[in-house]
């Protein structure tokens, strides 16, 4: 395959996306494969090999005796990056090997004139799915054979209702047809390396359908699934014909198209694909091949139209009663040969995509809406309201006093809500999720709108990833401050005017977390900040009285560091220190008082809380541990605040759990709070290094962390032994880590993190490159934006140059610098350090006690130690 083709496969992906999407898939490819497919599970020593720098990749199978070489396997790879270009459509590709068994994955119905016409094609298409771990179930017509063969032997081929009447003689050769063209199929197969099992009787019985009239045609009455699904298991394709067997044995023609009809219903698979020549469903008006149907909606409008009429109509009825028998998650595609892997994968439009998707309904009062739970959890994914279940139930209250229309998907997968706002509506909220993007259910919404709004305005961000369909619908279109108002049915000069000077003053103002001063249309899922806006620092506190703590699992690095901070503090002192381990042993570095550590069971804890005899709760517990303690305080309802250091109760909305990161979240939400999660360590030193830059980000960040071994925690393992670290480097969790989580979440914006453990006890070094809109900074800008940002923060120190991690152990917070802007104008990179057990833990720790308990937010931290201007 020439290299342009797959670089054509990658036009909409940047380089780096590009080469982070292919490698993960070559990885998934793998694994999936060894795991899925028979043939190469007999291959044990697998190697496989990507080179970035060049769109190329190879895989060796060191003593494979199944015939599949390393040619076949890199062609499998190839054909697959080039079917699938963007990142939805690697989800959709990777959907189907975690979602099904190989017998559910798709019932092919293949035409006769695909085997005499395309057959390399076919067979090529069949082996990547093979070779990929998936077994479809093949089933193939011989109309066009049987034709030319009956002609050749002066036999008029004959017809009633499209049906063929199949006499002995025509059976003779219907049969001689099937076996030709399910051999050479087979032997097509075969020569790529795929096992393939003819399977040519033994599947469908049936009785005559009218032995008067049609002669040996059958009608299907059961579908024996063992020969399918021992092929299967053997690890070879079936491919079946359709004839069928009466009871008592006697031969039946059916045709192909019902008989793949019947194995679906047998099998329920996610696809039944019907191959032709055509590739899909043609628009006799506009000549265009349709893309996706979603019957519940469109089928009775679909059906009225002019030039759905004789076959395709009969077609589209056959394949509506299919559907509506089988789970909604099947769905038919009819294409060609060409587009198989395509439309299988990617749902690209190649061929027609035909699924039962939702009929929508239309609302107009909160009241009619049976479930509003359910609209809740689909408004949190509006980038205006996600931050807390409170901004959901302030929008919706906002709708009970205003004229609006909600019209929507059953499952709410798909809702557009509209304001009514003078003379032209305002489309409020537009929220899909992926599946409805990826269904086309998006447009079944949209094209309701344009029913029932003559004109509409809405607005969205110029970034908006969907930001060309957002073009495809409107008729006007105008861009501000990176915001894009859209419309369409407006035709008046003065009304255009008047919505784009409304526009303009909008995208002047701050938003509101409600949405309240912008539409807030569109909304991605994530929230521009999971925090509130930020305040200055509360330098003195009005709370002078002593404050009791008690510490739950505290042995740890964190807790060490926080006993001894609390034990500079000039109010706070602790009454309790519960640990398994050290339970009667005397609690060192801590000369306030005599404290023994206690083994508290939850049961001590509700009672302590009862007594009032803990003024603030810190759980210094491994993740996922703190739960039961946590509910047994609150179940007293007491006096008491609780602070978590696990990552439990760091992506809950603000109402339940404020996020502890005083420098960019607000400080009064803090003090306020009963409950506090402290933010990880490389979360918040990420944070605070990439949290200037948010406005500005127009890709995907990526912070490279490397942290003291400290970091990982006093359990004896290979990132914490000194002696395996000693000139040495260790990468760990490189996707998907619980930071890179955090930090995404509370910056608003999808981030990539790569942790490493170096060989050194204590401190981060963190190198973050953002991608920025080009031009938009310049080098001299970006210092300053830095130490404007952060000017009355004490723990946050901007420098010119890159921050070491040497100078930052032992101190209380986070050094920002190194600012570099490339050539090009497009990407920053800035460098931060943080201590990973102060700042990153227990200086963060105490600082948001402080502020709960209505101390100076700095009290008890040593102000020789605090990094200053």
């Amino acid at each position: 395959m020439p290299p342009t083709c797959l670089l054509s496969s990658a036009k909409r992906l940047n380089c780096a996306q590009f080469q982070k999407t292919t490698s993960a898939l070559v990885r998934s490819l793998v694994t999936v494969t060894t795991r899925n497919c028979p043939s190469v599970k007999q291959s044990q020593n697998a190697e496989v090999h990507f080179t970035r720098k060049k769109v190329g990749y190879s895989k060796r199978y060191m003593s494979s005796t199944n015939g599949v070489t390393s040619s076949d396997t890199r062609a499998t790879v190839i054909q697959l990056l080039n079917n699938i270009s963007t990142k939805r459509e690697v989800e959709q590709y990777l959907k189907y090997f975690t979602s099904v068994s190989q017998q559910q994955f798709a019932v092919i119905k293949v035409g006769g004139a695909i085997i005499s016409d395309n057959l390399k094609e076919l067979a090529s298409s069949l082996a990547f799915l093979y070779h990929v771990g998936l077994y479809p179930i093949v089933l193939h017509g011989t109309g066009p054979q049987v034709n030319e063969k009956l002609e050749s032997k002066g036999i008029e081929p004959d017809y009633i209702d499209g049906i063929r009447i199949t006499d002995e003689a025509t059976m003779s050769v219907v049969r001689e047809c099937f076996l030709e063209q399910n051999l050479k199929l087979v032997t097509a197969l075969e020569q790529l390396g795929v096992r393939a099992r003819p399977i040519t009787s033994g599947v469908f019985t049936a009785n005559y359908l009218d032995k008067t009239k049609y002669k040996l045609v059958g009608d299907i009455t059961n579908v024996t699934k063992d020969a399918i699904e021992a092929s299967i298991k053997a690890g070879a394709l079936p491919i079946l014909t359709s004839l069928a067997e009466t009871p008592s044995g006697q031969m039946l023609n059916v045709n192909a198209d019902v008989a793949a009809g019947e194995l679906a219903r047998v099998f329920e698979p996610l696809k039944i694909v019907y191959l032709n020549e055509k590739g899909g469903i043609i628009n006799g008006e506009t000549k265009e091949k349709i893309s996706i149907i979603n019957l519940d909606e469109e089928y009775n409008e679909l059906m009225k139209q002019s030039w759905v009429k004789y076959g395709t109509k009969l077609k589209i009825k056959e394949i509506k009663e299919l559907l509506d028998f089988l789970p909604r998650s099947s769905s038919v595609a009819i294409i060609n040969v060409h587009d198989l892997q395509k439309e299988l994968f990617t749902n690209s439009g190649a061929g027609t995509m035909i699924r039962r998707g939702y009929k929508l309904s239309k609302k107009t009062s909160l009241d009619e809406i049976e479930n509003i739970q359910t609209l809740k959890d689909t408004l949190k994914k509006d980038k205006y309201l996600a931050a807390t279940s409170e901004n959901i139930d302030i929008y919706l209250e906002s709708l009970k006093d205003s004229k609006f229309t909600l019209i929507s998907d059953e499952p709410l997968e798909a809702i557009a809500i509209v304001k009514d706002s003078g003379i032209v509506p305002t489309l409020d909220k537009f929220i899909c999720s992926k599946s409805a993007w990826l269904n086309k259910v998006s447009d079944n919404v949209f094209n309701a709108l344009t029913r029932e709004f003559s004109c509409l305005q809405w607005v969205t961000d110029e970034h908006d990833p969907n930001v060309s369909w957002h073009f495809s619908k409107c008729q006007g279109s105008y861009l501000k401050n990176g915001k894009i108002l859209f419309w369409y049915g407006v035709s008046d000069l003065n009304t255009v005017s008047e919505i784009i000077a409304k526009f303009s003053s909008a995208t002047s103002q701050s938003v509101s977390p409600n949405g309240t001063n912008t539409s807030g249309v569109f909304g991605k899922g994530r929230s521009t900040r999971f925090y509130s806006t930020r305040t200055e620092p509360k330098i003195n506190g009005t709370n002078k009285s002593k404050g009791r703590v008690a510490l739950i699992g505290a042995r740890g690095y964190t807790g060490k560091n926080l006993i001894s901070l609390i034990d500079n503090h000039p109010y706070l002192e602790i009454n309790h220190v519960s640990s398994r381990e050290l339970e009667g042993q005397k609690l060192k570095d801590y000369s306030k008082t005599d404290i023994i550590y206690e083994n508290l069971q939850v049961e001590d804890v509700k009672k302590l809380e009862s007594e009032n005899d803990v003024d603030f709760w810190v759980m210094a517990l491994p993740n996922n541990i703190c739960k039961p303690f946590v509910e047994a305080i609150q179940s007293v309802n007491g006096k008491s605040r609780i602070i978590d250091l696990s990552a439990d109760h760091r992506f809950v909305p603000q109402t339940e759990w404020a996020y502890g990161l005083p420098e960019l979240n607000d400080r009064n939400v803090i003090s306020s709070a009963k409950r506090i999660a402290n933010p990880g360590c490389y979360a918040t030193g990420s944070q605070i290094a990439i949290a200037p830059l948010t406005e500005f980000i127009t890709g995907l960040p990526t912070v490279f962390g490397v942290s003291g071994y400290s970091g990982a925690g006093t359990k004896p393992s290979p990132k914490n032994d000194p002696k395996f670290l000693n000139n040495n480097l260790i990468p760990y969790s490189l996707t998907n880590h619980i930071h890179e989580k955090e930090i995404s979440t509370h910056i608003g914006k999808e981030v990539a993190f790569i942790p490493h453990v170096g060989q050194w006890f204590q401190g981060i070094s963190l190198t973050v490159s953002v991608p920025i809109k080009q031009g938009s900074l310049t080098a001299s800008h970006i210092a300053q934006l830095y130490k404007d940002f952060y000017k009355n923060e004490r723990l946050v120190h901007v420098k010119e140059d890159i921050p070491l991690v040497r100078d930052i152990a032992g101190t209380h917070g986070v050094m920002v610098g190194g600012f570099k802007l490339n050539d090009t104008q497009d990407r920053v990179v800035i460098c931060a350090t943080i201590d990973n057990l102060l700042k990153g833990a227990a200086t963060q720790c105490l600082q948001n006690m402080n502020l709960a308990l209505g101390y100076g937010e700095y009290e008890g931290i040593p102000v020789n130690k605090i990094l200053t201007k």
